[in-house]
């Protein structure tokens, strides 16, 4: 279970924590690209697994935020350590018209990671994606209470009900200026 944790969810949790950063064309997704220009930018922070055969395993990740042209969605790339181990995480998430939001982290769910199979911007400040490899359902949620945070929650489907299962608190470093951001 560990090992799918760590290997598939965390991965999961670092690539959905760049989908913030994905810009969109269309006016009806205003608060999308709103959502996802917030997650622009450099990112670091704690996270800890929160339930499950690891509960208690704490690890620190640097990601970096950026939304492709012409695009509802963003790429995320950079890394997670665990100890002395640090795991490359990468994702990318777009939005496909009336299917919404789709993507992939690690490879997705064919390699060692998780596709993202559905999701939407609540609002401006928060996220919901669908996760998914084999059996292991669960949902992503990302939120940006202000413009130096960010929180990501990743929880599981154990029978009938949704059990987190890894909690994430980035802040920004960015050393430049990302639209109205100021400089730390």
């Amino acid at each position: 279970m560990k090992s799918v944790i760590l290997s598939s969810v965390l991965p999961l949790a670092t690539v959905i924590t760049a989908v913030v950063g994905i810009a969109g064309a269309a006016s009806a997704a205003e608060p999308d690209k709103q959502f996802f220009q917030s997650a622009e930018g450099k990112w670091i922070g704690p996270g800890e697994i929160v339930a499950g055969k690891y509960k208690g395993t704490k690890f620190n990740c640097s990601f970096t935020g950026s939304t492709p042209d012409g695009k509802v969605g963003m790429s995320l790339d950079g890394g997670c350590r665990v100890g002395m181990f640090t795991q490359q995480m990468s994702a990318k998430i777009e939005r496909k018209g009336r299917e919404g939001y789709k993507g992939s982290f690690m490879g997705g769910a064919t390699g060692s990671g998780l596709d993202i199979i559905g999701g939407n911007v609540v609002d401006a400040r928060k996220v919901v994606f669908t996760i998914n490899r084999n059996q292991l359902r669960g949902v992503m949620q990302a939120r940006i209470p202000d413009d130096n945070s960010m929180t990501v929650t990743i929880a599981v489907r154990v029978d009938d009900q949704l059990v987190p299962v890894i909690g994430m608190s980035l802040k920004r470093v960015d050393a430049v200026e990302v639209g109205s951001i100021a400089p730390n």
